[in-house]
This record gives structure tokens, C-alpha cells and sequence, in this order.
């Protein structure tokens, strides 16, 4: 592995990049409690006007659809819901979508190897269909609505518009109501294949581990 030092803070980075793309970045925190892991890939609200891989044609989707795909890919075809999962293990779990990368992260003291499962499990599987892909606009038309009610969000919205012309970032982050009506299951599995790709994804790794050996847990997943 590469491995990066910096001196002020006596900290080392270890850095590898996987046979499928991905790249891992370990921090080592010896004796420390707590671990942690985020897993991104370079894909945000921007992102709404792309060439897919093995086409010509540029594509495009509505507003939103990051933003959906990380609300959704949470859901199993097993019927259960990640989040729950992990949480009924004990650790503190989220996702964030932003202007451009989408994060999947959780934090723990213990049974950080039984989340690990579940987590690189519903990363790499999505499942969506037409009922749950309609049961999620409702669900973030209502997270839609909220942010409307947020003074300091509308004006930083407002302050966006006036700054940029053509600049995706522009853009709210969740779409409107109107462009994730718009959504389907094929335009997610689109960009799922599109972006989801290992090569186009990041993960970072602290707490007290040998890099070599949770990195040879990574590559089981």
C-alpha cells in the first residue's frame, strides 16, 4: 500500500487501489474506541446530463435522481430496510447527497465487522421496482415541502439562482416535486450502472485496525 505521512499531526495514510477500481484509505488510530467508515462515489445532484459508458448519445435525467438513489438503495428485496438493520446493531449509520459525490457512512465501538456486512451488502445490490420506486416520491416530496419551510434554506437557494446561470449547482440537491415524479426504476438502475462503479468510488477506513487486515476484509465484500 501507499502510504502517505504527515509528521505535524503523527498520522499515516494508507492508501490501495483495489483490482475492481476502488480505491481504500485506512487511518490507523491505535488504542481509539470508536470506528469509523464513509464510502463515496463521485456522483451528485450535478450530474443530471451524462454519456453512459459505451454510448454516444448524452443522457439525460431529471433533478433529483442522486439524491433518490441514495434514499433508495437502502431498501432490500428481502423486504427490510438497511438503516434499521444497521442501527439495530448499534451503530450510527447515514448517507448524504451532495452537489457532486454521494456518501454512505457509519460509526461504532462494536460489532463494526457485522455492519461491515450489511453495508457493503446494500451498496453493491440495488433493488427497485415500480412500487417502491412511487412509494419514495411521496415520502421525499415531503422532504421537499420541509426545506421550503426553511427561512435560511430559501434564501440560500435564492442566493444560488442569483449567483449562477448554467451552473448545475443551482440546483436544489432533492429535485422538485415535479422532477422526481419523473423518476422510474430504469433511470435509477441507469445511473446506479453508470456511477456505482468501484473505479468511480472512494472508501476511507479509521480506527484501530491493521491496514492489511481490514483491507483484506474490504476485498471479501
Amino acid at each position: 500500500m501507499q502510504i502517505v505521512e504527515n509528521l505535524k499531526v503523527k498520522e499515516k495514510l494508507y492508501k490501495e487501489k483495489l483490482e475492481n477500481g476502488l480505491t481504500v484509505m485506512i487511518v490507523p488510530k491505535p488504542g481509539l474506541q470508536k470506528k469509523y467508515i464513509i464510502w463515496g462515489t463521485n456522483y451528485g445532484s450535478n450530474d443530471s446530463k451524462f454519456i453512459v459508458p459505451g454510448e454516444k448519445e448524452v443522457t439525460t435525467v431529471p433533478d433529483g435522481v442522486a439524491h433518490f438513489l441514495e434514499h433508495k438503495l437502502f431498501e432490500q428485496e428481502n423486504g427490510t430496510n438497511s438503516l434499521d438493520v444497521l442501527t439495530a446493531l448499534g451503530v450510527n449509520a447515514n448517507a448524504y447527497t451532495t452537489n457532486n459525490h454521494t456518501a454512505y457512512l457509519y460509526e461504532c465501538t462494536d460489532r463494526f465487522y457485522e455492519a461491515l456486512d450489511e453495508f457493503m451488502d446494500y451498496v453493491q445490490h440495488p433493488y427497485f421496482t415500480d412500487q417502491n420506486v412511487e412509494k419514495e416520491k411521496g415520502i421525499i416530496g415531503q422532504e421537499i415541502m420541509m426545506y421550503d419551510d426553511y427561512p435560511e434554506w430559501v434564501v440560500y437557494q435564492n442566493a444560488l439562482n442569483a449567483m449562477y446561470y448554467n451552473n448545475p449547482v443551482k440546483l436544489d440537491v432533492t429535485g422538485t416535486i415535479e422532477t422526481i415524479n419523473k423518476i422510474d426504476k430504469e433511470i435509477l438502475y441507469k445511473c446506479y450502472n453508470t456511477f456505482y462503479n468501484p473505479s468511480n468510488m472512494a472508501m476511507v477506513i479509521c480506527g484501530d485496525f491493521v491496514p492489511e487486515k481490514i483491507l483484506q476484509e474490504v476485498q471479501k465484500r
